[in-house]
């Protein structure tokens, strides 16, 4: 390794959203062999934690990749403050399983807060496959939505949502959703976003007998099976977000487990945020 050479440079930050960020990094090797669905785990700096990000974008070409991250702990509030030209300390992958692609005839695709970063990639893959596309992206309200000019164009059908109805359709997700199957036939869908959307999600596409496939957040720290924290429970057998992830059977993933292990570290997470507060 060049030791002259800086290694995954900051090439841009840019706030998306209320307490929203993106950035993109200088990450050839990572960009070169990213496909969609596909994660990285990073570290700040080198006295920081490991922290897993979907993937939002990447260009090959150009050797670059986009993270977006919301700022709700100590760790992506401490992201949070590089600028461009900063560097991240390590950047490894891509990582876990890329997205299934192909022509599967009608496609929900559903991002809900920051899930609207990962579905992106998913939906321009699906749309160059050649699927009729209907998207759904949505948010507690309009502050927090972002990427809707990049979801439009690969969209045959489009829709926002948001709970207090400051955008869009007033509602969850599911309300246009489930009106799509008064008169739609939908051959699969997939959902990205927090787990209560994802469960609201599956509980209709269960009853209606739809695919669809979820992209997991589990906690992660190793990245490839070997530490366990990224355990799930699929089709009631555990399963490893890590490496035979993140996307899964949304319909057989058991939400009140995910949800649990979610929260395991809350009481630690806060001291942490409270320590690094009181240090600034």
């Amino acid at each position: 390794m060049d030791k002259n050479k800086s290694y995954n440079k900051i090439l841009d930050v840019r706030e998306l959203a209320k307490s929203i960020k993106m950035m993109v990094v200088d990450a050839p090797e990572v960009a070169a062999y990213a496909k969609a669905g596909q994660f990285v785990i990073l570290i700040s700096d080198e006295e920081g934690e490991r922290i897993p990000l979907t993937i939002g974008d990447f260009d090959a070409k150009k050797g670059t990749i986009t993270l977006v991250f919301q700022e709700v702990g100590k760790s992506t509030i401490e992201l949070g403050t590089k600028k461009a030209g900063d560097s991240i300390a390590h950047l490894n992958g891509p990582l876990g399983h890329a997205s299934d692609i192909k022509n599967y005839g009608t496609v929900v695709v559903i991002g809900g807060g920051v899930g609207i970063a990962p579905i992106f990639p998913i939906t321009r893959a699906l749309h160059e496959a050649g699927n009729h596309m209907i998207s759904i992206i949505g948010s507690k309200s309009k502050e927090f939505l972002f990427w809707s000019e990049k979801m439009k164009p690969l969209s045959h059908e489009f829709y926002i949502t948001t709970d207090d109805g400051t955008l869009g359709i007033k509602g969850f997700v599911t309300t246009p959703f489930v009106e799509f199957l008064k008169d739609k036939k939908i051959d699969r869908v997939v959902a990205i976003g927090p787990i209560p959307m994802m469960k609201s999600v599956t509980k209709v596409t269960k009853e209606n007998n739809i695919p669809c496939i979820v992209s997991l957040n589990s906690l992660m720290v190793c990245g490839m099976g070997m530490c366990g924290a990224c355990r799930c429970k699929v089709d009631n057998q555990s399963r490893f977000t890590c490496f035979q992830g993140p996307e899964f059977d949304g319909n057989t993933v058991d939400f009140v487990e995910l949800s649990s292990r979610l929260s395991m570290y809350n009481q630690e997470e806060k001291l942490a945020l409270d320590s690094y507060k009181e240090k600034k």
